[in-house]
């Protein structure tokens, strides 16, 4: 069940089915630490944590600025209500998603703290377990028709659901040890009406796709897309 907490300057939204520890400390990565819970890292434009929790493993992040802006102002964005902070969408948005049956993260809680006009923004949602992302999978093999089905099955079903991801790329879809196609990072998605966006989104996947094969050498090729093109369009 979802619930929300809101004192002073933070609000914390959290699905108490998931999560059993103390919900204010949750995203304090030291926290972890002294329980003996975190399991690794991952280091992006922050670090992704990796934590322990009752019935699952989940994934802690700090929401950061990227670019040159990210140099002057790393984690401060402007305040415009909690509904539209950052932390509070993405776990709405991965929310509808798992209701919808598309294969994404569960949501497990979100915090945002305002200062003055600015906020920051914590994420803990669930680690896939035994899963890989398209790049690496591709460095060492080509996917057979049955994956690049399930790929665009999931694909499908986001757009269905009316959700843009905006950097829909091959290191956001991720395959597990049982064959099934997960879709990851949904900061600063949004829903959309019409369909017109859609064809942006396979677009950006195919330069994904396009680009992984000069700068990683991954196994793909133009056949390979037309795989999945079949499966999407059907």
């Amino acid at each position: 069940m979802l619930k929300t907490i809101e004192q002073n300057n933070c609000y914390i939204m959290f699905d108490d089915s998931l999560i059993r520890d103390d919900i204010e400390r949750c995203f304090d990565p030291q926290h972890w630490q002294q329980l003996n819970k975190v399991t690794g890292s991952a280091t992006g434009r922050g670090t992704t944590w990796f934590v322990q929790l009752d019935s699952m493993q989940g994934a802690l992040r700090h929401y950061r600025r990227g670019g040159l802006l990210g140099k002057i102002i790393s984690d401060h964005y402007l305040f415009n209500g909690w509904g539209k902070t950052r932390s509070i969408a993405e776990f709405n948005l991965l929310h509808k998603l798992k209701s919808l049956d598309v294969n994404v993260p569960r949501p497990i809680a979100a915090r945002v703290i305002k200062n003055g006009p600015f906020y920051q923004a914590d994420l803990l949602s669930e680690k896939i377990p035994d899963a890989q992302d398209l790049v690496d999978i591709l460095r060492q093999r080509r996917l057979n028709e049955a994956e690049y089905h399930a790929i665009a099955i999931q694909i499908k079903k986001m757009h269905k659901a009316q959700i843009n991801h905006t950097d829909l790329n091959i290191h956001n879809i991720l395959l597990d040890k049982q064959g099934k196609v997960w879709i990851i990072d949904f900061d600063k998605c949004n829903e959309q009406t019409g369909d017109s966006w859609k064809q942006a989104n396979i677009s950006r996947l195919l330069r994904s796709f396009n680009k992984e094969v000069n700068k990683r050498k991954i196994q793909w090729s133009l056949d390979d897309w037309s795989l999945f093109l079949k499966s999407y369009r059907d």
